[in-house]
């Protein structure tokens, strides 16, 4: 393993945005380099951690505190962290900003129209429909980071292309060493 800070990459975005998408694709690019990383996903996480909650701001609030002590954990103990959260509130992002270690907002930006196109699980057509209350961008706000660390526009570029300009802020940022070519 290769000498790094600790870091959280603090994916925010709508439903379908591909938040989970680039962190997954993320994943394996920073194992061969050697980085040492985990990921906390939105849907993983609520399976285990936070499985009693729901999605009212209260819940969501708390939901987020408790994936901010995992990742506190992790990221001062030289862990990176791909954290993929919809984390609608930039209250509760600028909480975890101040838990964390190198905390680094990344706005994954697409237009909810687009987010509904992709949508497979057929969400934002039950919330629209009155099955689902409280999803965000139907029902519920989504506050967008007004100045994010990194904006991601996933409607204009590929999986491939966002996660590149990830990796290379990265290395920008001296979050991970550069990759030496040639």
């Amino acid at each position: 393993m290769i000498e790094h800070p600790g870091f959280v990459l603090w994916f925010t975005g709508l439903s379908g945005a591909g938040k989970t998408t680039i962190a997954k694709a993320l994943l394996p690019k920073l194992l061969e380099r050697g980085i040492r990383i985990e990921r906390l996903d939105g849907d993983v996480v609520r399976q285990s951690l936070t499985k009693d909650l729901g999605f009212s701001k209260e819940d969501r609030d708390l939901n987020i505190e408790r994936v901010t002590f995992v990742a506190k954990v992790l990221s001062r103990n030289n862990v990176g962290v791909l954290a993929s959260f919809i984390s609608p509130y930039e209250e509760t992002r600028d909480y975890v900003r101040s838990e964390v270690t190198n905390f680094i907002e990344v706005f994954v930006d697409a237009p909810l129209a687009v987010c509904e196109e992709r949508d497979v699980k057929g969400m934002y057509a039950k919330a629209r429909a009155g099955e689902i209350k409280n999803f965000t961008g139907i029902d519920d706000p989504y506050e967008a980071p007004a100045e994010p660390d990194l904006r991601v526009p996933t409607h204009e570029q590929t999986v491939e292309e966002s996660v590149e300009f990830v990796l290379a802020w990265l290395e920008e940022n001296q979050f991970i060493p550069a990759v030496i070519t040639g």
